[in-house]
């Protein structure tokens, strides 16, 4: 669960940043928003998940 807040917390900081800097549109927002809604709905959705554990635990074991 924390890794999914902050990956939607994540996303949405870059949106904010991108639609402030006139690089993302408010039409180009709304569609990658219903992009997520519909592969949350679909059967990829637990493979992306899986996908986005293992990624966040190479992340979290690398030591700089």
């Amino acid at each position: 669960m924390a890794i999914s807040i902050s990956v939607v917390l994540l996303l949405f900081i870059f949106a904010v940043i991108f639609l402030r800097n006139g690089g993302l549109k408010i039409s180009h927002a709304l569609v990658c928003l219903l992009l997520g809604f519909y592969l949350a709905s679909s059967s990829m959705a637990p493979t992306i998940s899986s996908g986005l554990a293992a990624t966040a635990d190479i992340v979290s074991s690398l030591r700089p």
